[in-house]
């Protein structure tokens, strides 16, 4: 009889041992499925809210180019509201473009003769080439320098640019065929944005 009890125990001792050390069943691989099914979920609503931007993107880029003036990969867009130099960069970066810099003597002249229709023949226009970071050294909006310029070498009194550290910010004029002269950046004048077409 004791050896059946002592059987009996070392039994049970056993059956708890043994439950000890099963471990329970894992119910990550449950979770592991829906957090993978989520983060696809929600990869996929980021790649439409993406695509739904660059199509209200296209659509205002192709409104700005039906307004405007269609020039290559760009669309130039003026403003005959008068402003600062900065103020007019501002609004510019507001409609997603940047301040316009023509690139060749062929856009310039288009750009000139667009702006002569569109703000006046004698107006001047702020372009988006300045030389306030380093005196002489004309850059674009973005920071890069200016391959062409169409700086008035004849018509003014002095060739241009001319105005020094006065003088920092560069505006197309009609009076003077499209040529650029450099003016004080506080000075209020129409503006022409540009919008590069993807």
């Amino acid at each position: 009889m004791e050896f059946k009890g002592a059987c009996v125990l070392l039994g049970v001792l056993l059956l708890v041992n043994c439950s000890f050390q099963q471990k329970p069943a894992k119910k990550k691989p449950v979770k592991k499925a829906k957090d993978t099914a989520v983060e696809e979920l929600q990869k996929q609503i980021n790649d439409i809210v993406h695509e739904l931007n660059m199509l209200k993107e296209q659509q205002a880029l192709q409104n700005v180019c039906l307004k405007g003036m269609k020039s290559r990969d760009k669309c130039f867009l003026a403003d005959a509201v008068k402003k600062r130099y900065h103020a007019a960069s501002e609004d510019c970066n507001a409609l997603g473009g940047v301040l316009g810099t023509p690139t060749t003597t062929d856009e310039n002249d288009q750009l000139r003769d667009y702006l002569r229709q569109s703000v006046g023949p004698e107006e001047q226009v702020w372009l988006g080439a300045n030389d306030m970071a380093t005196e002489g050294t004309w850059v674009d909006q973005t920071g890069s320098g200016i391959a062409f310029s169409n700086w008035d070498a004849v018509s003014s009194a002095s060739p241009q640019p001319d105005g020094g550290q006065a003088h920092d910010c560069a505006a197309l004029s009609g009076a003077f065929v499209g040529r650029w002269v450099d003016e004080n950046c506080r000075e209020e004048k129409a503006s022409v944005c540009q919008f590069n077409i993807v």
